[in-house]
C-alpha cells in the first residue's frame, strides 16, 4: 500500500493548534461587551462631594463683586444703586468704566425669577462688549 493507515502506530501529538474554537469564543465575547458597555456606563450612581462654606470664603476673588441686577420689569440696575433704573445702552458704559478702573472686575447677575431669558442674554452681551469675562449669577440658598 502506498498510503499509511489511519491506524500506523505513530503515536505523535499534533503539532498544530486548532484556533477556531479560540476565534469563535472571542468573537461572543466582543459581541457580549460591546452590547453591556453602554448599558453599564449610564447606570453608575455617583455621589459627588460638595464645596464647604470655609472653602468659598479662602478664594482670592475680590471681595465685592459688581453687582448687575434684572427685576422681573426687565430693568437693569448696576451696582449698589437700587434707585436708578438705567437702559442696556447704560449698562454697558458702565460695565465698561468699571473694566478700566479693575482689569479684574467680576459681575454679579441677580436677575429676578420672572425676567424673560432675553433680558439677561442682553446683559451677558453687554458685559461681553465691555470686555469682562468673569461673570456669575447671584442664587438663593433653601434655608436648612
Amino acid at each position: 500500500m502506498a498510503f499509511g493507515s489511519m491506524n500506523s502506530g505513530d503515536d505523535a501529538p499534533m503539532s498544530d493548534i486548532n484556533v477556531t474554537p479560540l476565534v469563535d469564543v472571542m468573537l461572543v465575547l466582543l459581541i457580549v461587551f460591546m452590547i453591556t458597555m453602554p448599558v453599564l456606563t449610564h447606570s453608575i450612581p455617583l455621589e459627588l462631594p460638595t464645596a464647604s462654606e470655609q472653602a468659598n470664603k479662602q478664594d482670592k476673588q475680590p471681595k465685592d463683586p459688581l453687582r448687575l441686577t434684572i427685576d422681573a420689569n426687565g430693568g437693569y440696575y448696576v451696582g449698589g444703586d437700587s434707585a436708578s433704573k438705567v437702559e442696556i445702552g447704560e449698562v454697558e458704559s458702565r460695565l465698561k468704566a468699571a473694566k478700566e478702573q479693575n482689569e479684574n472686575v467680576i459681575v454679579a447677575i441677580a436677575a429676578d425669577k420672572a425676567v424673560e431669558y432675553d433680558y439677561v442674554n442682553k446683559a451677558l452681551e453687554a458685559a461681553r462688549q465691555a470686555g469682562i469675562t468673569k461673570i456669575g449669577f447671584v442664587t438663593e440658598t433653601k434655608a436648612q
